[in-house]
């Protein structure tokens, strides 16, 4: 058995992540950390990590970046393994990460989906072969109580798309401030926000005469709860390490 402590517990991620785990046999939430809301948990949950005393095997955090150092901490001082699916996380913070992962095993990914990720990888492999003759744009859509934008996922699709190339571009977020044409070194990065939308990734290859568009629709938030449990089973008796959906999938 494997006991889980679920960060952001009373959030809507950590609801379903509670409801999906209470269905698995060989996983158990027995604590949540939450500074925020309330829910109806049948687990104890903590406002302050420090008094926290239950034994925890593994670590998921869906919550928000104000709530890492606090994370680390613990995870470190009990030499608890962490897996980060929060987003909006700063460069300064992905390397307390890098950082913590020389005395832990942390997994962090911007998103849990598979099908996200194979849409990274197929779009490196795009960008590649199209180098230089199309323009690269990638539209993300979410729900209008989602706070960062753009998200995560479509930040780390353009940093894929990034390492695939010969030459780096350049992010770029809108254009209503630009007043000039558009240059071939750049990507260009657009959020929506409206409704319920789960979320939505499409990356467009815009070329002379013709278009490509790869894209990824979430219809249900289970599917990324569905992978930060395959990351709990992957992490468990890890040796320290920082390790990403690529580590998960090639596992299987």
């Amino acid at each position: 058995m494997i006991n889980i402590l679920m960060s952001g517990c009373n959030g809507k991620m950590g609801q379903v992540i509670t409801r999906l785990a209470a269905e698995k046999e060989e996983l158990n939430i027995v604590a949540g950390f939450d500074k925020y809301g309330t829910a109806n948990n049948i687990y104890p949950v903590f406002n302050d990590l420090s008094k926290c005393n239950i034994k925890v095997d593994v670590i998921i955090d869906f919550s928000n970046p104000e709530a890492l150092n606090d994370l680390l901490n613990y995870a470190i001082s009990n030499k608890v393994p962490l897996i980060v699916a929060t987003t909006g996380l700063s460069q300064a913070q992905v390397k307390q990460l890098k950082d913590a992962a020389l005395k832990i095993p942390v997994f962090f990914s911007a998103n849990m989906s598979l099908g996200i990720n194979l849409l990274i990888d197929l779009v490196k492999k795009a960008a590649k072969v199209l180098e230089y003759n199309f323009d690269i744009e990638i539209i993300e859509k979410h729900h209008n109580q989602k706070l960062d934008a753009p998200s995560g996922t479509a930040l780390a699709i353009a940093d894929g798309i990034n390492e695939a190339l010969s030459e780096k571009q350049e992010y770029v977020y809108d254009r209503h401030s630009r007043r000039k044409k558009r240059s071939k070194k750049e990507i260009g990065i657009h959020a929506v926000r409206g409704g319920t939308i789960v979320g939505d990734h499409s990356v467009i290859f815009a070329g002379n005469d013709e278009i490509i568009e790869i894209n990824h629709t979430a219809t249900s938030k289970e599917i990324f709860a569905t992978g930060a449990l395959s990351a709990a089973r992957f992490l468990y008796n890890k040796k320290p390490g920082f390790y990403n959906m690529n580590d998960l999938i090639s596992s299987k």
